[in-house]
């Protein structure tokens, strides 16, 4: 992790941890995780706060998992690889064709299929990002440093730091783990694991990852197998160092070490009033527009998008609140676009039609969630019938 400061910001915490800790009396019998101090419990208190002591019977959590439930739930992926499934699998068995386990992997070029089929509804073309959604590629290690208006530099910047998959992620195992646990959004653990290698492997062609210190390609075909040969270039961009497989409790200990001695965050020094010394920064609003960095616009009217602007009442709620089922076939909505589909809708009638979408129906609930008037939702229900004629 980069550290990111604030000088007048981290001087005056030290000095509030004080205000923290003036009520903990009781002697100190740990240090948490976190590198605060964890107190003894007495006469029913913790502090100044009570703890409820009384006695309770042992709880039924039920009975001990079968091996096979074991393998299903346990897909977590390690920094080393350990967890990443060689085969495709259903329901805690592999996958077999001809007689032979159906091996997991998946090339940068199908990868790319499946992500403009399931991913780029909400991340954009190639990862670039969507409303709402964050983008996926791109980015700089350098702006990782960046601090954003920072009133603490000479120089604050104008740009924040760009976190994306390729300049900030330090283990690729991590975006494995989170798309087959995850995504997609609307479907999540719909995918197979060779979907999930795949879709893996394009976004890291799409970031500049190397493999062996060749570029990842269209061609690339990415398994358990070869997945250890990746390395991502933010590595060695976090500390302490948590990442200790050879023995976990290791990581807890660092990071708990480094939190617990605060001049690795803050003056080193407790003070209650006058922490700083010498001239405090600030940023200050100026009465002059162009005194702001950057400089800010004099122009006091609004860009019109043409593209909204157009758009009906129903189309807008539609693209706000209705898109991210009615666009999306694994939700089991009617699709707006399927003639099909709504010419099923609509043998219930229009009346019904409207009913359904006002009070909810199935998985949707009343409006699909949104607040708006009644004839609003008509409006909508009218656009998405309208649009799949």
């Amino acid at each position: 992790m980069y550290i990111l400061e604030n000088i007048m910001l981290k001087k005056t915490l030290v000095g509030l941890s004080v205000a923290a800790s003036f009520f903990l009396t009781s002697a100190s019998a740990a240090t948490a995780v976190d590198g605060g101090i964890k107190y003894e419990t007495k006469n029913g208190m913790y502090t100044a706060y009570h703890v409820n002591t009384q006695k309770i019977k042992p709880i039924n959590n039920g009975r001990t998992p079968t091996k096979k439930e074991i393998r299903v739930w346990n897909i977590d992926v390690m920094p080393d690889g350990e967890g990443l499934p060689k085969y495709d699998m259903k329901d805690g068995e592999p996958v077999m064709k001809d007689g032979k386990p159906v091996v997991a992997k998946g090339s940068a070029e199908w990868g790319n299929e499946l992500y403009d089929e399931k991913c780029a509804m909400c991340h954009g073309d190639f990862g670039s990002g969507g409303k709402g959604y964050p983008a996926l590629s791109g980015g700089d290690i350098e702006t990782l440093t960046y601090q954003l208006q920072n009133p603490a530099d000479e120089e604050p910047n104008d740009e924040p730091p760009s976190r994306r998959i390729g300049s900030y992620w330090p283990y690729a195992s991590t975006l494995f783990w989170y798309i087959q646990d995850a995504m997609p959004f609307p479907h999540p653990k719909s995918l197979s694991n060779s979907e999930t290698y795949a879709i893996t492997a394009y976004l890291l062609m799409e970031n500049g990852i190397t493999v062996n210190g060749e570029e990842i390609d269209e061609e690339f075909v990415l398994s358990a197998e070869n997945f250890k040969d990746i390395e991502m270039p933010n590595k060695d961009g976090f500390y302490p160092n948590v990442d200790t497989p050879e023995n976990p409790k290791k990581g807890v200990e660092n990071i708990t070490k480094f939190l617990s001695d605060n001049k690795n965050y803050g003056a080193g020094t407790r003070c209650m009033k006058d922490c700083i010394k010498g001239k405090v920064p600030v940023l200050r609003i100026k009465n002059e527009l162009n005194d702001f960095n950057p400089p800010a616009s004099t122009k006091r009217d609004l860009p019109v998008v043409e593209a909204v602007a157009k758009q009906s009442e129903g189309e807008k709620i539609y693209n706000e609140s209705c898109s991210a089922c009615h666009a999306n076939a694994a939700i089991g909505a009617p699709v707006v676009g399927d003639a099909e589909a709504w010419s099923e809708v609509m043998k219930k009638g229009l009346d019904a039609v409207y009913e359904n979408g006002i009070n909810g129906i199935n998985g949707m609930p009343p409006k699909g969630g949104a607040d708006i008037s009644d004839e609003l939702m008509k409006k909508t229900i009218d656009f998405m019938i309208n649009s799949s004629k």
